[in-house]
This record gives structure tokens, sequence and C-alpha cells, in this order.
């Protein structure tokens, strides 16, 4: 029995080694990946365990060598690709695997596949008209905040966040019949209470009208908007209220993308560059210096906008950061739903 696993060992060994020499050439194209695997003869039997996500190949080319080319074409939508957000950069993507047992148990090769296009102007991801976390302010504005996914390509499936990981906050407001709309988070606190009371625990993540001040102590930024009317705070998860239900209450207001100015604004730190940046112009950075200080408003049509009411205040949560480290954190429930709205 032993010799015979021995030399089984062995023959997967032959056979990882075989597939890591592979040639593998991959194009993109406008909504589908063509993939070429050139693989030795000694594979050529086994090109049914090689696969892109959950797809076998689309054919298998025997050449005059005796070696083979497993052709791949698929569409983004098949073989399970994963769909992300980074910037302005759209991605998909997938792995090439050889897996010469069930899959239960782990591929013996593994080759990532990823498609980046650029973003198409005015693209809106799926998720923004969401079931959940929808509220209705004052001017007929219907107002969405909601934790998502790591892909950002969709609303979070838990609530409890590692300790140190990102939380990508998703606030919009739909624009329906308005004129163009610029969606600010104007101020931002976290809490251990769903209601704001006089007494309540806080611990300030954005303030001074639009500074993100998590950004100087940690790394959270606003990630570049895909619409003026939406807005993604890329939240670096803290230690306030740790192993507790957490709830981020936020000032959210809608502006003039034209017109900015100290009070309405959405400013992050870059350490690298040592100073304020302003999201939607870093040209108009100079608008974002008042974080170190106090932010006055300059604008006088704030006044009249501001009476129309075009404000709102929501609640996310409950949110539960955890320290992966603490054994107690495992046993911790989980709420799919972590989506709330206050009323304006």
């Amino acid at each position: 029995m032993m010799p015979q696993l021995y030399l089984g060992v062995i023959i997967l060994a032959v056979f990882a080694m075989a597939v890591a020499n592979a040639e593998i050439n991959v194009v993109c194209e406008k909504d589908s990946v063509r993939i070429t695997w050139r693989i030795s003869a000694e594979l050529v039997p086994h090109a049914a365990r090689l696969f892109l996500g959950n797809c076998m190949s689309s054919r298998l080319n025997v050449l005059p060598s005796g070696e083979g080319e497993a052709h791949f074409n698929y569409k983004f939508a098949d073989c399970k690709f994963k769909r992300g957000m980074n910037g302005k950069h759209l991605l998909y993507q997938n792995e090439l695997t050889y897996r010469p047992h069930a899959k239960s148990k782990p591929a013996a090769f593994v080759y990532p596949i990823e498609c980046v296009y650029k973003r198409p102007e005015g693209w809106i991801p799926p998720f923004l008209n969401p079931g959940s976390g929808v509220s209705e302010g004052r001017g007929g504005l219907v107002f969405h905040m909601a934790l998502l996914n790591e892909q950002l390509t969709g609303v979070a499936k838990t609530n409890v966040v590692p300790l140190g990981s990102f939380m990508p906050i998703w606030a919009a407001v739909e624009q329906r019949s308005h004129q163009p709309l610029l969606l600010l988070m104007e101020e931002c606190v976290a809490a251990t209470t769903p209601q704001l009371r006089p007494d309540s625990q806080v611990y300030p993540i954005i303030s001074n009208k639009g500074c993100l001040l998590e950004s100087m102590r940690g790394n959270s930024v606003f990630l570049p908007r895909y619409h003026s009317s939406a807005v993604i705070l890329y939240l670096q998860s803290f230690k306030f209220g740790l192993g507790e239900e957490v709830y981020i209450h936020c000032k959210l207001v809608v502006w003039d993308p034209e017109v900015l100015d100290e009070s309405k604004k959405a400013c992050h730190y870059v350490k690298e560059n040592g100073r304020w940046e302003l999201l939607d112009d870093p040209f108009q950075s100079s608008i974002c210096s008042c974080c170190d200080s106090t932010c006055h408003s300059r604008s006088k049509r704030w006044a009249d906008w501001g009476s129309h009411g075009f404000s709102h205040k929501s609640v996310l949560g409950p949110l539960i950061i955890v320290d992966p480290s603490d054994s107690q954190a495992q046993g911790i429930p989980q709420v799919s739903d972590s989506q709330q709205e206050s009323p304006v």
C-alpha cells in the first residue's frame, strides 16, 4: 500500500511541475475573456481537471508535439467572475486552476486572471437602488446608506468587521427630477446607541464640515466618485466600541456640484503629501486647509438651499468590530441587514 501511495505522490508532483511550467495567454475583450493554456503531453489526458472558476475548457487542441492547448472563451457573466471597483477602474477577477482531486481538496495549481477596464463615465453600481437602507427626506429626495462588501459590488452580507479592516460605507441620494446634486458627508460620528443622546459617548469620524479625521489617525479615505450623487467612505475600523454594537451617525448634505467652499466639501488627509486633499477637485485643495482649524461658510447660496431642507440624518448599524485575536469574538452573532435610517 505504501509504495503505491508514494508513487501517487511522485506522479502528482510531476503533474504540478508540468502545470507550473505551462504557458498561459490572456486576452481581455469588451465583456469576455479568451485564454489559451498550453499544457504538457503528460497533462493532456487530464485536461478535464483544468478550470476557469467553475468552467471547464471550451475546447482542447492536441498539437503534433503531443502537447495540448486548452482554450477558455467565456463572458464575465459566466464562470463566477468577481466584479470589483478600484478608483476609476472596473475589475473582473477569476482563477485558472488544476484540480486533480475532488473540489473539496485544494487545487494543485492556481493562476490569477484579472481584466481591468476604465470605468465608463456615469457608471452606477447595481446596488444604487437596494431594497434596504432607504428613506425619504424633505424635498422629495430619497437617501440611501449601506455597508458594502470588500469588492464594492453590493451590500455586505455580514455586520461583523475585523479590527483594522476596512468598512466601505456608501451613501447616495436619488436625484429624480432635481438638478444635478453633489452628496457630501458633513459630519459622522460612531456611537454605541442607535439614537444620539446628550450623554452618548461618541467617536468623531468626519467633522469641521467635511474633514475626514480618520484619514489622519489611520488609513481611511474617500474613494473616487462614480457619480456626484453618491460617495463611498472607505473607513478603517477602530477600537471604539470594540465587541459592542456600533452605529455610524452621519449628517448628509446635498449641494450644487459647481460650488464648493469651506463648509461644503469632502476632504481627506494624504499622508504621502502631508496635506489635506479635496475629493472632487484636488486642484482646489486649498479649500481643505481649514481642516486644521475651523471651517466657515463662505457661500450665500447655502442659505437658500438650506431653507428647503437639503440635509438628512442617517444611521448605519449595528456594526460589530471584533479583534480577530480574541477567542470570544468567534461566537458573536451576525446580522445580515446592517442598514438603518432615521428621519430627517
